[in-house]
């Protein structure tokens, strides 16, 4: 049975930084568990994801977003056990496996640590075929994939571009939209080909010379284009036929250009239909390795520096 009484006040490890900057503000400390609130989950971490947007966010080059209260607990994706529920909170109950999206409106209390509260809604089952390392991985790869094909009206038929098509959000992508039918091109370096024509998309280098090689690949164009890198802004717009649809998650110059700069937002429903996908096989998560919850400075370093082959997990519990 679960009590929705306020919980005993319990400790907790997290990583937490005091000020905008570098990897060395990082830092491994004990604080309070979060209180549960109304139509919230609390829940007992087992895995986070390190996402691109973590370290953007500790450098402050998000600050005129969002606002920050210090110190900071980074970290948005999450997998773990539901410890407690809030009132108003009948969707679950202590011992359930969760995933969330656990991005806030503030940027204080994120996943990095053991306890992590989430709104009830936007928190999903884990079904039992998917570990936690993969819906650890998920969340945010897979539901910006999804809200970037949706904003592309991505359908059977049409000949998509997605640039960074090898990184998390990429092969997500790629895999969601041949599975809908599209036609789909994907740059990336050399070694990652194998793995996207496995996928079903067509490989392209990127550097110099990419709007030739592209136009070999595509002579008419693309229909829509998927810019989940940024810098490509030209290129895209070569490529792209006279009233094609474009998207970018990482270069709001699109608007300029009729396209759309796409955030994604919390979402249960939709992350809970990603998860059965995996669970089913229709949709793969590569991890490139593990790191423990100390070992979150290391794990920035390599996703900025590009080096990882797949999504980046921190074990923080059994």
């Amino acid at each position: 049975m679960v009590s929705r009484r306020p919980s005993v006040d319990i400790g907790m490890r997290a990583i937490t930084y005091d000020r905008y900057g570098t990897d060395d503000e990082l830092r491994t400390v004990d604080r309070p568990a979060p209180k549960v609130g109304p139509s919230e989950v609390r829940i007992r971490v087992t895995r986070a994801a390190v996402n691109p947007v973590d370290w953007k966010l500790m450098s402050g080059a998000l600050d005129p977003l969002m606002d920050a209260r210090f110190p900071v607990v980074p970290g948005w994706d999450v997998a773990g056990v539901v410890d407690a529920v809030g009132p108003d909170t009948p969707e679950f109950a202590a011992g359930d496996r969760v995933a969330a999206y656990a991005r806030k409106q503030v940027l204080s209390a994120g996943t990095f640590a053991e306890y992590v509260t989430v709104r009830a809604d936007d928190v999903a089952a884990v079904p039992d075929a998917v570990t936690d390392d993969v819906a650890a991985a998920l969340p945010l790869a897979g539901l910006t994939a999804l809200r970037v094909l949706e904003t592309l009206a991505v359908t059977k038929g049409d000949t998509l571009l997605v640039h960074a098509a090898s990184g998390g959000v990429g092969y997500a992508a790629v895999q969601l939209a041949v599975a809908a039918g599209a036609t789909v091109i994907g740059t990336a370096s050399p070694a990652n080909h194998e793995k996207l024509s496995a996928a079903g998309a067509t490989p392209v280098a990127y550097g110099d010379g990419l709007a030739e090689r592209l136009r070999e690949v595509a002579p008419d164009g693309v229909d829509a284009v998927a810019d989940l890198v940024g810098d490509v802004l030209d290129v895209s717009l070569d490529v792209l036929r006279d009233g094609g649809r474009l998207a970018s998650v990482a270069d709001p110059g699109v608007e300029d250009h009729g396209g759309r700069w796409v955030w994604v937002r919390p979402d249960g429903d939709r992350l809970a239909q990603l998860l059965e996908e995996v669970a089913d096989g229709r949709l793969r998560v590569e991890i490139d390795r593990t790191f423990s919850l100390e070992q979150v400075p290391e794990a920035f370093a390599l996703s900025r520096d590009g080096g990882a082959n797949g999504k980046l997990v921190i074990e923080v519990a059994a």
